[in-house]
Protein backbone atom coordinates (compact mmCIF):
# COMPACT_ATOMS: atom_id res chain seq x y z
CA UNK A 1 0.00 0.00 0.00
CA UNK A 2 1.40 3.23 -0.85
CA UNK A 3 2.29 6.01 1.47
CA UNK A 4 0.06 9.86 2.12
CA UNK A 5 2.48 11.58 -0.29
CA UNK A 6 0.37 10.22 -2.77
CA UNK A 7 -0.89 12.83 -5.29
CA UNK A 8 -3.88 12.47 -7.26
CA UNK A 9 -2.19 11.24 -10.53
CA UNK A 10 0.30 9.21 -8.43
CA UNK A 11 -2.53 7.84 -6.56
CA UNK A 12 -5.33 7.27 -9.70
CA UNK A 13 -7.10 4.38 -9.00
CA UNK A 14 -6.94 3.20 -12.75
CA UNK A 15 -3.32 3.26 -12.59
CA UNK A 16 -2.59 1.51 -9.33
CA UNK A 17 -4.34 -1.60 -10.69
CA UNK A 18 -7.25 -2.34 -7.93
CA UNK A 19 -9.25 -5.36 -8.51
CA UNK A 20 -7.54 -5.90 -12.00
CA UNK A 21 -7.17 -9.62 -13.06
CA UNK A 22 -9.00 -12.36 -13.27
CA UNK A 23 -8.36 -12.88 -10.47
CA UNK A 24 -6.65 -10.15 -9.65
CA UNK A 25 -3.51 -10.92 -7.99
CA UNK A 26 -3.13 -10.73 -3.83
CA UNK A 27 -1.27 -7.16 -3.89
CA UNK A 28 -4.15 -5.64 -5.83
CA UNK A 29 -7.10 -7.42 -4.17
CA UNK A 30 -9.32 -4.75 -1.54
CA UNK A 31 -11.07 -6.40 1.34
CA UNK A 32 -13.85 -4.92 3.93
CA UNK A 33 -11.97 -6.56 6.49
CA UNK A 34 -9.10 -4.32 6.25
CA UNK A 35 -11.15 -1.13 5.90
CA UNK A 36 -10.03 -0.61 2.44
CA UNK A 37 -12.99 1.28 1.12
CA UNK A 38 -12.07 3.41 3.82
CA UNK A 39 -8.64 4.35 3.61
CA UNK A 40 -6.50 6.08 1.44
CA UNK A 41 -5.30 5.40 -1.57
CA UNK A 42 -7.69 2.18 -1.44
CA UNK A 43 -10.53 4.25 -1.36
CA UNK A 44 -10.35 5.90 -4.62
CA UNK A 45 -11.30 2.37 -6.16
CA UNK A 46 -13.95 1.46 -3.61
CA UNK A 47 -16.03 4.43 -3.60
CA UNK A 48 -16.72 3.83 -7.26
CA UNK A 49 -17.73 0.41 -6.22
CA UNK A 50 -19.08 0.29 -2.64
CA UNK A 51 -22.04 -2.23 -3.35
CA UNK A 52 -18.89 -4.55 -3.80
CA UNK A 53 -17.84 -4.01 0.09
CA UNK A 54 -21.29 -3.32 2.10
CA UNK A 55 -24.92 -4.64 1.47
CA UNK A 56 -26.70 -2.04 -0.62
CA UNK A 57 -30.51 -1.68 -1.65
CA UNK A 58 -31.79 -0.29 -5.15
CA UNK A 59 -33.41 3.04 -5.20
CA UNK A 60 -35.38 2.46 -8.08
CA UNK A 61 -35.80 5.06 -10.87
CA UNK A 62 -38.73 3.32 -12.21
CA UNK A 63 -39.96 2.70 -15.97
CA UNK A 64 -40.83 6.45 -16.79
CA UNK A 65 -38.98 8.99 -18.94
CA UNK A 66 -35.64 10.33 -18.37
CA UNK A 67 -35.08 14.12 -17.61
CA UNK A 68 -32.67 14.78 -20.87
CA UNK A 69 -30.17 16.95 -19.99
CA UNK A 70 -29.20 19.27 -22.79
CA UNK A 71 -25.66 19.27 -23.53
CA UNK A 72 -23.80 22.42 -25.03
CA UNK A 73 -19.65 21.63 -24.03
CA UNK A 74 -17.76 24.69 -23.09
CA UNK A 75 -14.09 25.23 -23.75
CA UNK A 76 -13.40 28.23 -21.89
CA UNK A 77 -13.94 26.67 -17.90
CA UNK A 78 -10.39 25.00 -17.70
CA UNK A 79 -8.21 27.68 -17.87
CA UNK A 80 -11.08 30.17 -15.11
CA UNK A 81 -8.21 31.24 -12.25
CA UNK A 82 -8.90 31.92 -8.64
CA UNK A 83 -6.59 32.49 -5.33
CA UNK A 84 -6.65 29.54 -2.55
CA UNK A 85 -8.35 30.20 0.79
CA UNK A 86 -5.51 29.22 2.91
CA UNK A 87 -2.35 30.18 0.81
CA UNK A 88 -3.77 32.29 -2.16
CA UNK A 89 -2.05 30.37 -4.62
CA UNK A 90 -3.24 30.91 -8.03
CA UNK A 91 -4.95 28.12 -9.75
CA UNK A 92 -7.16 27.35 -12.86
CA UNK A 93 -10.07 25.33 -12.67
CA UNK A 94 -8.50 22.31 -14.25
CA UNK A 95 -5.53 22.38 -11.69
CA UNK A 96 -8.33 22.26 -8.87
CA UNK A 97 -9.57 18.96 -10.15
CA UNK A 98 -6.24 17.37 -9.09
CA UNK A 99 -6.07 19.34 -6.28
CA UNK A 100 -9.48 18.17 -5.08
CA UNK A 101 -9.17 14.20 -5.96
CA UNK A 102 -11.96 14.95 -7.95
CA UNK A 103 -13.44 11.62 -9.63
CA UNK A 104 -15.87 13.42 -11.59
CA UNK A 105 -17.47 16.80 -11.79
CA UNK A 106 -20.67 17.86 -13.86
CA UNK A 107 -21.74 21.80 -14.38
CA UNK A 108 -25.25 22.57 -15.45
CA UNK A 109 -25.66 26.62 -16.26
CA UNK A 110 -29.51 27.47 -16.99
CA UNK A 111 -30.03 23.49 -16.92
CA UNK A 112 -27.61 22.92 -19.70
CA UNK A 113 -24.32 20.81 -19.26
CA UNK A 114 -21.46 22.46 -20.02
CA UNK A 115 -18.94 20.66 -18.44
CA UNK A 116 -18.43 17.15 -17.54
CA UNK A 117 -15.28 14.86 -16.50
CA UNK A 118 -14.78 11.83 -15.52
CA UNK A 119 -11.29 10.34 -13.55
CA UNK A 120 -9.88 7.28 -12.11
CA UNK A 121 -12.49 4.41 -12.15
CA UNK A 122 -15.37 6.64 -12.44
CA UNK A 123 -17.82 7.43 -15.45
CA UNK A 124 -20.88 8.62 -16.03
CA UNK A 125 -22.94 5.26 -15.35
CA UNK A 126 -20.52 4.84 -12.25
CA UNK A 127 -22.52 4.66 -9.18
CA UNK A 128 -20.28 6.34 -6.63
CA UNK A 129 -20.77 6.91 -2.59
CA UNK A 130 -22.34 10.29 -2.22
CA UNK A 131 -21.20 10.15 1.62
CA UNK A 132 -23.49 13.24 3.32
CA UNK A 133 -24.72 14.65 0.30
CA UNK A 134 -27.22 12.20 1.03
CA UNK A 135 -28.69 13.73 4.52
CA UNK A 136 -29.71 16.78 1.63
CA UNK A 137 -32.32 14.25 0.11
CA UNK A 138 -33.37 13.40 3.43
CA UNK A 139 -34.18 17.11 4.62
CA UNK A 140 -35.48 17.37 1.56
CA UNK A 141 -38.03 14.63 1.67
CA UNK A 142 -38.65 16.03 5.76
CA UNK A 143 -39.43 19.32 4.21
CA UNK A 144 -42.20 17.53 1.63
CA UNK A 145 -43.57 16.02 4.75
CA UNK A 146 -43.64 18.85 6.67
CA UNK A 147 -45.04 21.05 3.77
CA UNK A 148 -47.89 18.37 3.62
CA UNK A 149 -48.94 19.08 7.36
CA UNK A 150 -47.88 15.22 8.04
CA UNK A 151 -44.82 16.37 10.59
CA UNK A 152 -44.98 19.19 12.97
CA UNK A 153 -41.72 21.10 13.30
CA UNK A 154 -42.46 21.32 16.50
CA UNK A 155 -43.03 17.75 17.61
CA UNK A 156 -40.71 16.20 19.98
CA UNK A 157 -38.74 13.03 18.77
CA UNK A 158 -39.80 10.69 21.58
CA UNK A 159 -43.55 11.54 20.41
CA UNK A 160 -42.56 10.73 16.52
CA UNK A 161 -39.98 7.55 17.69
CA UNK A 162 -40.98 6.39 20.83
CA UNK A 163 -37.76 3.98 21.22
CA UNK A 164 -35.73 7.41 21.70
CA UNK A 165 -37.97 8.44 24.83
CA UNK A 166 -35.10 7.45 26.90
CA UNK A 167 -32.32 9.12 24.52
CA UNK A 168 -30.42 12.74 24.14
CA UNK A 169 -33.17 13.34 20.92
CA UNK A 170 -36.05 12.69 23.20
CA UNK A 171 -37.33 16.25 23.89
CA UNK A 172 -35.19 17.73 21.06
CA UNK A 173 -38.18 19.28 18.54
CA UNK A 174 -38.13 17.89 14.94
CA UNK A 175 -36.98 21.52 13.88
CA UNK A 176 -33.65 21.44 15.91
CA UNK A 177 -33.14 17.47 14.48
CA UNK A 178 -33.18 18.79 10.94
CA UNK A 179 -31.27 21.99 11.49
CA UNK A 180 -28.68 20.17 13.88
CA UNK A 181 -29.39 22.16 16.46
CA UNK A 182 -29.82 19.37 19.30
CA UNK A 183 -27.56 19.53 21.80
CA UNK A 184 -25.78 15.60 22.05
CA UNK A 185 -22.58 14.04 23.58
CA UNK A 186 -21.58 12.94 20.26
CA UNK A 187 -18.17 13.77 18.21
CA UNK A 188 -18.09 13.87 14.88
CA UNK A 189 -14.72 13.96 14.43
CA UNK A 190 -13.23 11.40 12.03
CA UNK A 191 -9.87 10.77 12.90
CA UNK A 192 -10.90 9.62 16.60
CA UNK A 193 -12.03 5.93 16.24
CA UNK A 194 -13.37 6.65 20.20
CA UNK A 195 -15.47 9.23 18.77
CA UNK A 196 -19.49 9.68 18.64
CA UNK A 197 -19.03 8.63 14.53
CA UNK A 198 -16.54 5.84 14.89
CA UNK A 199 -19.05 4.56 17.81
CA UNK A 200 -21.49 4.73 14.89
CA UNK A 201 -19.45 3.70 12.09
CA UNK A 202 -18.88 0.32 14.29
CA UNK A 203 -22.65 0.25 15.03
CA UNK A 204 -23.72 0.49 11.20
CA UNK A 205 -20.80 -2.25 10.44
CA UNK A 206 -19.48 0.48 7.83
CA UNK A 207 -15.78 -0.56 9.12
CA UNK A 208 -14.77 -4.09 10.81
CA UNK A 209 -15.14 -4.19 14.25
CA UNK A 210 -12.53 -4.92 16.73
CA UNK A 211 -11.77 -8.15 18.23
CA UNK A 212 -14.52 -8.59 20.98
CA UNK A 213 -17.07 -5.71 19.92
CA UNK A 214 -19.87 -5.97 22.13
CA UNK A 215 -21.56 -2.58 21.32
CA UNK A 216 -24.87 -2.01 19.22
CA UNK A 217 -24.90 -3.95 16.40
CA UNK A 218 -27.00 -2.16 14.12
CA UNK A 219 -28.14 2.18 14.08
CA UNK A 220 -31.33 2.01 15.58
CA UNK A 221 -30.25 -0.20 18.79
CA UNK A 222 -27.40 2.63 18.53
CA UNK A 223 -29.43 5.86 18.22
CA UNK A 224 -31.02 5.07 21.92
CA UNK A 225 -27.79 5.36 23.69
CA UNK A 226 -26.78 8.78 22.88
CA UNK A 227 -27.24 11.10 25.81
CA UNK A 228 -28.02 14.82 25.87
CA UNK A 229 -25.38 17.47 26.77
CA UNK A 230 -26.65 20.99 27.30
CA UNK A 231 -29.78 22.58 25.77
CA UNK A 232 -31.08 21.61 22.16
CA UNK A 233 -31.61 25.00 19.83
CA UNK A 234 -28.72 26.90 20.74
CA UNK A 235 -25.94 26.38 18.98
CA UNK A 236 -25.74 24.52 15.20
CA UNK A 237 -23.24 21.10 16.01
CA UNK A 238 -22.84 18.86 12.73
CA UNK A 239 -23.78 15.66 13.82
CA UNK A 240 -24.86 12.77 11.69
CA UNK A 241 -26.89 10.68 13.89
CA UNK A 242 -29.82 13.46 13.30
CA UNK A 243 -29.74 12.83 9.94
CA UNK A 244 -30.15 8.95 11.23
CA UNK A 245 -33.02 9.67 13.39
CA UNK A 246 -34.43 12.11 10.55
CA UNK A 247 -34.59 9.08 8.25
CA UNK A 248 -36.11 6.83 10.96
CA UNK A 249 -38.82 9.48 11.26
CA UNK A 250 -39.54 9.58 7.58
CA UNK A 251 -39.59 6.30 7.09
CA UNK A 252 -42.13 5.59 10.04
CA UNK A 253 -44.43 8.54 8.79
CA UNK A 254 -44.16 6.89 5.17
CA UNK A 255 -44.56 3.63 6.48
CA UNK A 256 -41.45 2.35 4.19
CA UNK A 257 -38.21 2.14 3.93
CA UNK A 258 -36.26 5.31 3.17
CA UNK A 259 -34.80 3.66 -0.26
CA UNK A 260 -38.45 3.03 -1.51
CA UNK A 261 -39.78 6.36 -0.05
CA UNK A 262 -36.97 8.13 -1.87
CA UNK A 263 -37.31 6.46 -5.25
CA UNK A 264 -41.23 7.16 -5.45
CA UNK A 265 -40.84 10.58 -3.59
CA UNK A 266 -37.40 11.80 -5.67
CA UNK A 267 -36.16 9.55 -8.11
CA UNK A 268 -38.79 8.83 -10.22
CA UNK A 269 -41.22 12.43 -10.29
CA UNK A 270 -37.65 13.73 -11.45
CA UNK A 271 -36.54 11.19 -14.51
CA UNK A 272 -33.57 10.07 -12.86
CA UNK A 273 -31.31 8.22 -15.53
CA UNK A 274 -29.94 5.11 -13.57
CA UNK A 275 -31.02 3.35 -10.06
CA UNK A 276 -28.83 4.58 -7.09
CA UNK A 277 -27.27 1.97 -4.70
CA UNK A 278 -27.92 2.74 -0.84
CA UNK A 279 -25.88 1.18 1.77
CA UNK A 280 -27.63 -0.81 4.40
CA UNK A 281 -26.85 -1.61 8.16
CA UNK A 282 -27.49 -5.16 10.05
CA UNK A 283 -31.15 -4.54 9.95
CA UNK A 284 -30.99 -3.94 6.25
CA UNK A 285 -32.06 -0.77 6.89
CA UNK A 286 -30.71 2.37 5.08
CA UNK A 287 -27.77 4.77 6.15
CA UNK A 288 -29.27 7.90 5.81
CA UNK A 289 -26.33 9.84 6.64
CA UNK A 290 -24.52 9.07 4.14
CA UNK A 291 -24.94 5.58 2.30
CA UNK A 292 -26.53 6.65 -1.03
CA UNK A 293 -24.74 6.03 -4.32
CA UNK A 294 -25.97 7.60 -7.43
CA UNK A 295 -24.28 8.34 -10.52
CA UNK A 296 -23.34 12.06 -11.16
CA UNK A 297 -25.77 13.40 -13.55
CA UNK A 298 -28.38 12.20 -11.50
CA UNK A 299 -27.03 14.28 -8.64
CA UNK A 300 -26.81 16.98 -10.91
CA UNK A 301 -30.83 16.88 -11.63
CA UNK A 302 -31.37 16.60 -8.07
CA UNK A 303 -29.57 20.35 -7.49
CA UNK A 304 -31.04 21.88 -10.99
CA UNK A 305 -34.62 21.23 -9.54
CA UNK A 306 -34.09 22.53 -6.16
CA UNK A 307 -32.21 25.68 -8.10
CA UNK A 308 -35.58 25.60 -10.15
CA UNK A 309 -37.92 26.02 -7.30
CA UNK A 310 -38.87 21.92 -7.27
CA UNK A 311 -39.29 21.80 -10.94
CA UNK A 312 -37.46 18.90 -13.03
CA UNK A 313 -38.80 15.53 -15.02
CA UNK A 314 -41.04 17.59 -16.79
CA UNK A 315 -43.43 19.23 -14.02
CA UNK A 316 -43.53 20.00 -10.39
CA UNK A 317 -41.46 17.68 -8.59
CA UNK A 318 -41.18 18.74 -5.58
CA UNK A 319 -43.56 21.63 -3.83
CA UNK A 320 -41.74 25.46 -4.24
CA UNK A 321 -42.85 26.24 -0.53
CA UNK A 322 -40.32 22.86 0.44
CA UNK A 323 -37.55 24.95 -1.57
CA UNK A 324 -38.42 28.22 -0.17
CA UNK A 325 -38.37 26.82 3.41
CA UNK A 326 -35.16 25.17 2.90
CA UNK A 327 -33.64 28.31 1.28
CA UNK A 328 -34.53 30.69 3.81
CA UNK A 329 -31.74 29.44 5.95
CA UNK A 330 -31.28 28.79 9.53
CA UNK A 331 -29.90 30.51 12.34
CA UNK A 332 -26.50 32.40 11.60
CA UNK A 333 -26.29 33.12 15.13
CA UNK A 334 -26.44 29.50 15.95
CA UNK A 335 -23.74 28.40 13.34
CA UNK A 336 -21.39 31.11 14.26
CA UNK A 337 -20.03 29.38 17.14
CA UNK A 338 -19.25 26.48 15.35
CA UNK A 339 -15.78 28.36 14.00
CA UNK A 340 -15.81 27.27 10.51
CA UNK A 341 -13.26 29.05 8.64
CA UNK A 342 -14.22 29.15 5.06
CA UNK A 343 -18.32 29.21 5.70
CA UNK A 344 -18.36 32.85 7.19
CA UNK A 345 -21.88 34.57 7.80
CA UNK A 346 -23.25 30.92 6.72
CA UNK A 347 -26.33 28.74 8.00
CA UNK A 348 -27.66 25.13 7.89
CA UNK A 349 -31.05 24.05 7.07
CA UNK A 350 -32.99 21.23 6.57
CA UNK A 351 -29.47 19.47 6.01
CA UNK A 352 -28.27 21.95 3.37
CA UNK A 353 -25.48 24.50 3.99
CA UNK A 354 -26.44 28.52 2.75
CA UNK A 355 -23.49 30.13 1.98
CA UNK A 356 -24.97 33.77 1.82
CA UNK A 357 -21.36 35.47 0.91
CA UNK A 358 -21.85 32.81 -2.71
CA UNK A 359 -24.57 35.06 -4.51
CA UNK A 360 -26.77 33.59 -1.89
CA UNK A 361 -25.33 29.91 -2.90
CA UNK A 362 -26.14 26.56 -1.13
CA UNK A 363 -24.97 23.18 -0.71
CA UNK A 364 -25.00 19.44 -0.05
CA UNK A 365 -21.88 18.65 1.41
CA UNK A 366 -19.91 15.05 1.71
CA UNK A 367 -16.64 13.83 2.90
CA UNK A 368 -14.02 13.21 0.99
CA UNK A 369 -15.09 15.88 -1.54
CA UNK A 370 -18.68 14.84 -2.31
CA UNK A 371 -20.67 18.29 -3.64
CA UNK A 372 -23.88 19.62 -5.22
CA UNK A 373 -23.23 23.52 -5.03
CA UNK A 374 -26.20 25.92 -6.06
CA UNK A 375 -25.71 29.05 -7.18
CA UNK A 376 -29.22 30.86 -8.04
CA UNK A 377 -27.92 34.22 -9.08
CA UNK A 378 -25.37 32.39 -12.02
CA UNK A 379 -27.92 29.88 -12.85
CA UNK A 380 -25.67 27.46 -11.95
CA UNK A 381 -25.38 23.47 -10.50
CA UNK A 382 -22.15 21.56 -9.64
CA UNK A 383 -22.17 18.91 -8.71
CA UNK A 384 -18.58 16.75 -8.01
CA UNK A 385 -17.60 13.49 -6.56
CA UNK A 386 -14.21 13.34 -5.03
CA UNK A 387 -11.83 11.19 -2.85
CA UNK A 388 -9.73 13.15 -1.66
CA UNK A 389 -7.57 11.78 1.40
CA UNK A 390 -8.89 14.25 4.01
CA UNK A 391 -12.28 13.43 4.64
CA UNK A 392 -13.30 16.31 6.69
CA UNK A 393 -14.76 19.32 3.75
CA UNK A 394 -11.84 22.07 5.71
CA UNK A 395 -9.34 19.74 3.33
CA UNK A 396 -11.22 20.49 -0.18
CA UNK A 397 -12.49 24.12 0.99
CA UNK A 398 -9.59 26.57 0.26
CA UNK A 399 -9.41 24.72 -3.49
CA UNK A 400 -12.84 24.28 -3.93
CA UNK A 401 -15.38 27.10 -2.48
CA UNK A 402 -13.35 29.84 -4.25
CA UNK A 403 -13.16 27.33 -7.50
CA UNK A 404 -16.96 27.21 -7.78
CA UNK A 405 -17.46 31.06 -7.00
CA UNK A 406 -15.30 31.81 -9.92
CA UNK A 407 -16.69 29.43 -12.50
CA UNK A 408 -19.78 31.54 -11.22
CA UNK A 409 -18.93 34.95 -11.92
CA UNK A 410 -17.55 33.29 -15.00
CA UNK A 411 -20.33 32.12 -16.58
CA UNK A 412 -22.73 35.12 -15.06
CA UNK A 413 -19.97 37.68 -17.77
CA UNK A 414 -21.54 34.74 -20.26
Amino acid sequence: MAGPLLDAHSSDPALMGWMEGLPPPPDKRLAWARADHMRFPTHRHAFSHMREFLPTARVSRGQGAVWELPVALRDDLDGVRFATLDDGRDLTWEQALAANFTDGVVVLHRGTIVYERYLGVTRRDTPHIAFSVTKSFVGTIAEMLVAEGRLDPAAPVADLIPELAGSGFADATLRQVMDMTTALDFSEEYTDPASGIGAFSMALGLTPRPPGYSGPGDVYAFLPTIRKNGDHGERFTYRTCNTEVLGWIVARIEGERLDRVLARRIWQPLGMEQDADFLLDGTGMPFAGGGLNPVLRDMARFGEAIRCGGQGGGGQAIATAVVESIRAGGSRAAFAPANYVYLPDCSYRSQWWMMPGNHGAFSARGIHGQAIYVDPAAELVIARFGSHPVAASSGNDPTSLPAYRALAEHLMRG
